[in-house]
């Protein structure tokens, strides 16, 4: 029994145009551990409806090996298409209905009880909106009952394609405490986005791609590396700056607060301000952001961020 959800080997998608062959995956090979959320990142038209397309059963891959939960797919997808939901396009619901009535509507073409319908919508937030019709939901609001649609089944496995395209901030974070909840719960999420900076505040691990190929996977924070940079503040900037850099620190002072550049640990640069009687006020470590480790994942190749998506 494997403890990866999601597997894939040398996974490659070809489309033909009229202007010859288009690959839209490249030799992916992806690794989705079981529990917590999973990034699945990179700009539009990268590969990543594709590739989710491809798990589905929506697309046929041109080579390359898939599983889910263990299980060959296509082949074996109906054994455990029930343990998987997704929101890969938008849900068609009936703009009349509430949404508690939309759910109805889908629980009973699946023989699934009332007590999901109202597990379902709590997860996502909604009850106390549920009796509301589907027309007067925002934008958020109606990604969120897609998603709790999806939960009707209690899936183990979640898969969600670019589920914040489109919403106001708001919106977003709505999605994004939902994601996080489901996360928590016990659910795999895989989160496909292009919105990298917004995704590293709900992913434990993540896969980057762009032209369709994998440029980096793992943990988000071993994928942002440790802390080279420390933001510094002390009263007597001027004073800290000299004794920085009699230490050897790299400094750049910027209207009182300093940038200290250092392989070194805090501690370190806490201990040689304060045996020099400076006192720190504020000592924060800057981190990379995945939008930085994306850019210099890319740095050089000419990867679009528009187009459709892909």
């Amino acid at each position: 029994m494997t403890d990866l959800v999601i597997e894939t080997a040398g996974l490659r998608k070809e489309y033909r145009t009229r202007r010859g062959t288009r690959v839209a995956v490249q030799s992916l090979d992806l690794a989705v551990p079981a529990g917590g959320v999973h990034g699945f990142l990179g700009p539009n038209g990268s590969g990543k409806t594709t590739t989710i397309r491809m798990l589905l059963g929506l697309a046929r891959a041109t080579r390359g090996t898939m599983r889910l939960f263990g299980e060959d797919v296509p082949r074996r997808l109906p054994q455990v298409i029930d343990r998987v939901g997704a929101v890969v396009e938008s849900p068609k619901f009936s703009p009349n209905f509430t949404g508690r009535q939309n759910l109805q509507l889908l629980a009973r073409t699946r023989g699934i009880t009332g007590d999901r319908i109202d597990a379902a919508l709590e997860t996502v937030s909604l009850t106390g909106r549920d009796r509301d019709r589907y027309r007067t939901y925002s934008l958020g609001m109606k990604q969120r009952l897609a998603i709790a649609a999806t939960l009707l089944k209690d899936p183990a496995l979640l898969i969600l394609d670019e589920p914040t395209n489109g919403l106001d901030p708001a919106g977003i974070r709505e999605i994004r405490d939902t994601v996080r909840s489901l996360g928590a719960s016990g659910v795999t999420v895989l989160l496909s986005s292009h919105i990298l900076a917004e995704v590293q505040q709900v992913c434990t691990s993540a896969t980057i791609i762009g032209h369709g190929r994998m440029l980096a996977s793992g943990r988000v924070e071993d994928l942002l590396g440790a802390s080279t940079a420390y933001r510094v503040r002390v009263a007597d900037a001027e004073a800290a700056v000299r004794r920085l850099r009699e230490e050897g620190l790299t400094v750049h002072p910027d209207n009182g607060v300093l940038r200290v550049e250092t392989d070194r640990p805090a501690s370190h640069v806490s201990r040689v301000l304060g045996e020099a009687q400076l006192w720190l006020e504020e000592l924060t470590p800057l981190r990379p952001d995945l939008e930085e480790v994306f850019l210099e994942l890319t740095s050089g190749e000419a990867l679009g961020s528009g187009g459709g998506r892909a």
